[in-house]
């Protein structure tokens, strides 16, 4: 069992930056692949990053290469996303999440943090 706590989401203006974290529970942290998504009210849920347990290899969704950074610190047990130059349409729930797999789809998770809010104001 993995329990998933996001922090650092908030209001920020366009172009800011925004670091998120999300603590994991449990002493196998590094055998999970870590990812993060997000939800903007009415859509579906989608994938913005993940990263191997290694932290080695990381892919990104299209609307966010070049602009958000997924990393992770196994000594801490914290995944974090890295986001910059943010735009209205990131605006959204973001969530962590953990798998023993390494994909961008939301199906191969087995563990969901709570979320946390990003509003990006033009």
């Amino acid at each position: 069992q993995v329990q998933l706590v996001e922090s650092g989401g908030g209001l920020v203006q366009t172009g800011g930056s925004l670091r998120l974290s999300c603590a994991a529970s449990g002493r196998t942290f590094s055998s999970y692949g870590m990812g993060w998504f997000r939800q903007a009210p009415g859509k579906e849920r989608r994938a913005v990053a993940a990263i191997t347990g290694s932290g080695g290899t990381s892919s990104y969704a299209d609307s966010v290469k070049g602009r958000f950074f997924i990393s992770r610190d196994n000594a801490k047990n914290t995944a974090y996303l890295q986001m910059n130059s943010l735009k209205p349409e990131d605006t959204a729930v973001y969530y962590c999440a953990a798998s023993t797999r390494y994909s961008l789809r939301p199906t191969s998770y087995d563990y969901w943090g709570q979320g946390t809010q990003v509003t990006v104001s033009s």
